[in-house]
Formats: C-alpha cells, structure tokens, sequence
C-alpha cells in the first residue's frame, strides 16, 4: 500500500470515529442521559454556529501561516450553497432526533441508506442511468431498511422513520455538493455552508431556546460542531490522497464505532435484527460501490484507448 494510500486510510479511520461520535453527542444531549434534555433544534444550532468558529478558526490560521488557502474562486453559487444548506440542516435535525430515541447503530445504519437516495435523485436531476447492478444494490440496502423498521414488532418506530427522512434529505444533498464540486473550492463551501446553517439553525431554535444549566452540556455542544468539521476536513485530505472509490468504503466503520458506543456508553446491545439490518445495508452499499469502482476503470480504459 502506498504511503499516501495508508494514510488516506488512517484519516478515514478517525473520520468515521468522529462521525459517529457526533451521533453519541446528539443521544447523549437529546435523551436526558447528561441530566437535561436539550432540544434537536438546539442541537442542530451548536453544530452549524461551532462548526463555522471552527471552520473560521481554521482558514484564519491557514491564511496567517501562509499556506494555500482553500477559499479561491470566482462567485459562489449562492442557490446551490442555499439549497444544500437547508438540506443538511433537516437531515441533522431528524438524525439527531432519531439518535436521542433508538440505538445509536440502528441510526447510524439507516442514514446509509442515503446513497440510493443520492442513486434516485440523480436520474431526474443529473440524467443519470444507474445500471442493473446499482438497481439491485439498492434494492438491498431497502431491504435492510425495512428490517431496521422492524413492521413485525406491530408498529414501526418514529425514530427510524425520523433516520430514513435524514437519510434522504442526506442523499438529496449529495446531489447538491456533487454539483458544487465543480466549481466551488472546499474551504470556501465549508464556509458558507456553515456560516448560512448557523443563520438558519439559530432562527429555527428560537422557539425552543433553553439554555443548557450545565458546563458539560456547553462543552458537548461546543463539541458537536468541532467534531463535526474536523471530520470534514479529515475526509476531504483523504480524498487528496487516494481514489474516492477506495475512500467511500471506510464509511461504514461508522457503524462500528456506533455499536461501540451502544455497548460501552449506554449498555444497549445489537440484538439480531439489528445485526442483520445493518448488514444487508451494507451489502448493498458494498455493491454499489464495487460497481462504481468498475465503471469508472472501464471509463478510464475508455479514455486511455481513445
């Protein structure tokens, strides 16, 4: 494995550390387990209004060293940024939500099944034709959201139906930032995002203002939003570094972190169905990826032979 490769791979591996663990601030903050119980849209203020501190904090001391700021470019994409910004407001909201009431696992393997979110939308909205494989990958992940509902237990929790709404409000966003790539560079879309979430989630609070009584609540609240964009930026280094496709696997480490933080945190262990849930999704999403990894060798050698 190249250096750049392995170190790509160590990046992830904390990003999805860090991912799941703002999921356990949100269960921890929203489920009373800290003595007081803090609202979702609260929540959901703290990452976006600490997020962009950090994110300010970040480019304020890359641009005094004199390293190569991440903010050139032309005019933003004020609609786009708008766009993802509402869409990743709602689905935090709903996940942190989700979190507060099931197994962080649970949670965390319903918003995978964003990617056949992201898969749907981008027919409409970039023209894409998903092949057969993709098809059936996302019937899989389905399926593993449907047993994670659990409609046998007689009726299906409002949690996970709170975790499938963020998980595609989630995919919906991915079309979005996919587009933005294009044109707009990283640290200047960290920065709007969460400088416009921050405005958003602060108006959205506002019914429900109730400020935390206790230092440890302030210290996790402050925590969601830096762990929050920390993982950001260790998931856009390791995407300098190795292939995406190699990337995107990592993701689902997340869920092992969150079934860590189920046993150790809370005592709550994976019965199962949630083993098996969790699992089919996956499989699905281990599929979809081999495929991706597929097409785009076949559009390289393509490409190469033209």
């Amino acid at each position: 494995m190249r250096p750049s490769v392995l170190t790509a791979a160590v990046l992830m591996i904390f990003c999805t550390l860090l991912v799941a663990g703002t999921t356990l601030l949100a269960k921890a903050l929203g489920s009373g387990a800290m003595g007081q119980s803090v609202h979702p849209l609260m929540i959901s203020q703290a990452r976006f209004v600490f997020g962009f501190a950090a994110v300010a904090l970040v480019l304020g001391l890359r641009r005094a060293t004199g390293r190569r700021p991440w903010t050139p470019g032309g005019r933003p994409n004020w609609g786009l940024h708008a766009g993802r910004t509402a869409l990743g407001w709602m689905a935090g909201g709903m996940m942190f939500a989700a979190a507060a009431q099931m197994p962080l696992a649970d949670a965390s393997a319903l918003s995978f099944v964003s990617p056949v979110a992201t898969m749907l939308f981008a027919v409409p909205l970039l023209g894409e034709r998903p092949g057969p494989w993709r098809w059936a990958a996302a019937v899989i992940a389905l399926v593993g959201a449907m047993v994670l509902l659990r409609p046998g237990a007689g009726v299906i929790q409002p949690a996970a139906l709170l975790a499938l709404g963020a998980a595609t409000a989630m995919g919906l966003e991915a079309i979005l930032i996919k587009k933005l790539a294009v044109s707009e560079p990283p640290g200047r879309t960290m920065l709007i995002n969460n400088a416009m979430g921050a405005v958003l989630a602060s108006a959205m609070a506002l019914a429900v203002v109730a400020w935390p009584q206790t230092p440890g609540h302030w210290v996790a609240l402050v925590a969601m939003g830096v762990v929050m964009v920390t993982a950001q930026i260790l998931l856009l280094n390791a995407n300098l570094r190795a292939d995406a496709s190699f990337v995107a696997p990592f993701f689902y480490l997340a869920l092992v972190w969150a079934g860590v933080y189920d046993i150790v945190i809370f005592d709550v262990w994976p019965d199962w169905v949630s083993l098996s849930g969790a699992g089919i999704i996956v499989a699905g999403g281990l599929l979809m990826t081999w495929r991706e990894v597929l097409a785009r060798r076949r559009l390289v050698a393509a490409v190469g032979l033209a």
